[in-house]
C-alpha cells in the first residue's frame, strides 16, 4: 500500500489502528536495538533505516543520491513486512534467523529474499527481531554491502 507521507510519524498516522500499533512497537525495537550510526528516514514509501551519506558517501549503487538502505518497514495490504538486506547478503545471518524463528512464533516463516512478512498481528517474534536488530554494525553491512552486493 502506497502512503504520502514526509516524514516517518506522517507514515504511522496514517495506518488503521491495528497496523498502527504493530508498526510503532516495531519502529522502537529499531530505534532502541540498532547500533549507532544507523538512522531513521521515509524510504522508499515505508519506514527505512539507512547508512547516511556522512557514514557512507557513495550510497546505493543504484542511486547514490540514496543512502544505503538496511531495514525498511511497511504496512502492505495483507501484512507488515520487515525487508532486511543484511540477511539477504549474508548466509549465516539467514540461517541463524530461521533457526530461531519457530522457537518464536507459531505460524510458519513467511520470508522472500529479504522480505519477511507478518500476516498474523499476534503473532510477530518482537524478542527476535530486538535480537536481529543487534546482529550487524554500520561498518559490517557497509563491508559485506562492498563485498557481496555492489560489484
Amino acid at each position: 500500500m502506497k502512503y504520502k507521507a514526509g516524514t516517518p510519524d506522517e507514515y504511522i498516522a496514517q495506518l488503521p489502528q491495528e497496523r498502527k500499533e504493530v508498526i510503532e512497537k516495531l519502529r522502537s525495537i529499531m530505534l532502541t536495538n540498532l547500533p549507532k550510526g544507523f538512522s531513521e528516514q521515509l524510504s522508499y514509501g515505508m519506514l527505512g533505516y539507512v547508512v547516511p551519506h556522512e557514514l557512507y558517501p557513495a550510497g546505493y549503487h543504484v542511486q547514490p543520491e540514496l543512502p544505503l538502505p538496511f531495514i525498511n518497514l511497511a504496512s502492505q495490504k495483507n501484512y507488515i513486512a520487515l525487508y532486511h538486506s543484511g540477511i539477504y547478503a549474508d548466509t549465516t545471518l539467514m540461517n541463524w534467523f530461521k533457526g530461531e524463528y519457530p522457537k518464536y512464533c507459531k505460524r510458519k516463516l513467511d520470508m522472500g529474499k529479504s522480505c519477511i512478512r507478518f500476516k498474523s498481528m499476534d503473532d510477530i517474534p518482537y524478542s527476535l527481531i530486538e535480537e536481529l536488530c543487534t546482529k550487524m554494525t554500520v561498518q559490517q553491512w557497509v563491508d559485506l554491502y562492498e563485498s557481496n552486493i555492489k560489484r
